[in-house]
C-alpha cells in the first residue's frame, strides 16, 4: 500500500516567540478598547483580541515518540513530529497522536487447532503506530473515538480506538494461526505443533498480525504465544491420553532393558559353564526373568529343590 503520510512543510514559529507576539497583541488590544476612544480604534481593539483568541489554538506541545497530524478544512497538510514547544496556523485542525510501544494482552481465547481439539490459547504482543496517515484516514478511528472531545479527550479516544482495531485484528489472527497446527504431536511427530514450536508459531503469528494491520499504519514488534492449554472440556480426556503415551514409553524401555538383561545372563550362565540349561530350562528362566523385570509388583521367590 502507497505510503502517503509526509512532514509538515507549512509556517512553524517557536512556541515561546509566538507567545511573546501574542501577549502583545492582547496588550494592543486592551489599550485600544478603553472606553472613550474612537470606534475606528475599538474595532481595531477587538480585531486585536479575537486575533489573540484564535493564535491561541495554534499552539502545539510535542514529547518525544509524539505526532501531530494537521489538517486544513479537511485536507491532509502533513505529520508534524519535531520535540519542543511550537506554533502553527490556527487554521489548521490538530490530532495529536503517539508513536510509542505498547502492549495488548488480551484473555485467552477459545480456537479449534488441526485436529479439531478446543483448545485455549492467549497471547501478548508490542506494537506501535508507524504510518500517521493511514491510522486516521484508512481506518474509521476517528468517529470510534469520543464524539466532541476536545484536547487530550481526541487523543485519549484514537488511543483507545487503535487499541480496539489491534484487539479485534490480532483476535482474528490468533485464530487463523492457531488453526493451521496441532496442540501436540502425538499423531504425525514431524510436523509443528503448538506446544513444541513456539518460535516458528510467534514468527507466524507476527507476520500475519503486521499483514493485518499494515493498513491501519500499525506495527508489531513482539507477538508469542503466553498461553496454551486444552479446553476445560476435553483436558481430563487428553491428560489421560498423554499418561497412557507416558506409560507406553516407559514400558518399552523396561522391556528393551528386560531383554538385553536376560539375553546377557544366558551368555554368561554359558560362558561360564555354571550351570548347562536345556531349552525348556532356557524358556523358563526367560519368563521367569522378565516376569521378574517387568512386573511392577515385587517377584515373591520360589525355592526350587530339584527335579525327579
Amino acid at each position: 500500500m502507497e505510503n502517503k503520510e509526509f512532514s509538515y512543510k507549512g509556517l512553524v514559529v517557536n512556541g515561546f516567540l509566538a507567545l511573546l507576539v501574542l501577549l502583545a497583541i492582547l496588550a494592543c488590544a486592551i489599550l485600544l478598547l478603553v472606553p472613550g476612544e474612537s470606534v475606528c480604534k475599538v474595532a481595531c481593539g477587538i480585531a486585536f483580541l479575537l486575533l489573540f483568541i484564535f493564535g491561541c489554538s495554534g499552539f502545539i506541545k510535542l514529547e518525544p515518540n509524539e505526532a501531530c497530524v494537521l489538517v486544513f478544512f479537511g485536507k491532509y497538510k502533513g505529520t508534524f513530529s519535531k520535540t519542543g514547544f511550537y506554533w502553527v496556523s490556527f487554521l489548521l485542525s490538530k490530532k495529536k497522536v503517539s508513536l510509542r510501544a505498547r502492549n495488548l494482552n488480551p484473555e485467552p481465547i477459545k480456537v479449534n487447532d488441526k485436529a479439531g481439539n478446543p483448545v485455549m490459547i492467549g497471547m501478548v504482543l508490542v506494537w506501535k503506530l508507524q504510518d500517521t496517515y493511514k491510522a486516521l484516514f484508512e481506518i474509521d478511528s476517528q468517529s470510534l473515538a469520543a464524539p466532541g472531545a476536545q484536547g487530550g479527550s481526541v487523543s485519549r479516544g484514537l488511543a483507545k480506538a487503535f487499541e480496539n482495531f489491534v484487539r479485534v485484528q490480532s483476535d482474528a489472527a490468533l485464530r487463523q494461526v492457531a488453526g493451521c497446527y496441532a496442540y501436540d504431536n502425538a499423531d504425525h511427530a514431524d510436523e509443528l505443533t503448538l506446544r513444541s514450536n513456539a518460535e516458528e508459531i510467534n514468527e507466524r503469528l507476527e507476520k500475519t498480525l503486521n499483514e493485518r494491520l499494515s493498513m491501519a499504519g500499525m506495527h508489531i514488534i513482539e507477538a508469542r504465544i503466553n498461553y496454551l492449554a486444552y479446553a476445560p472440556e476435553i483436558a481430563a480426556v487428553m491428560l489421560r491420553r498423554q499418561q497412557a503415551d507416558a506409560i507406553i514409553a516407559a514400558r518399552e524401555k523396561i522391556v528393551d532393558g528386560a531383554v538385553s538383561m536376560v539375553k546377557m545372563a544366558l551368555d554368561k550362565l554359558k560362558d561360564q559353564g555354571v550351570v548347562d540349561l536345556n531349552e525348556e530350562r532356557k524358556a523358563a528362566m526367560v519368563s521367569n526373568l522378565l516376569v521378574v523385570l517387568c512386573g511392577d509388583e515385587p517377584a515373591q521367590p520360589v525355592v526350587n529343590s530339584g527335579s525327579n
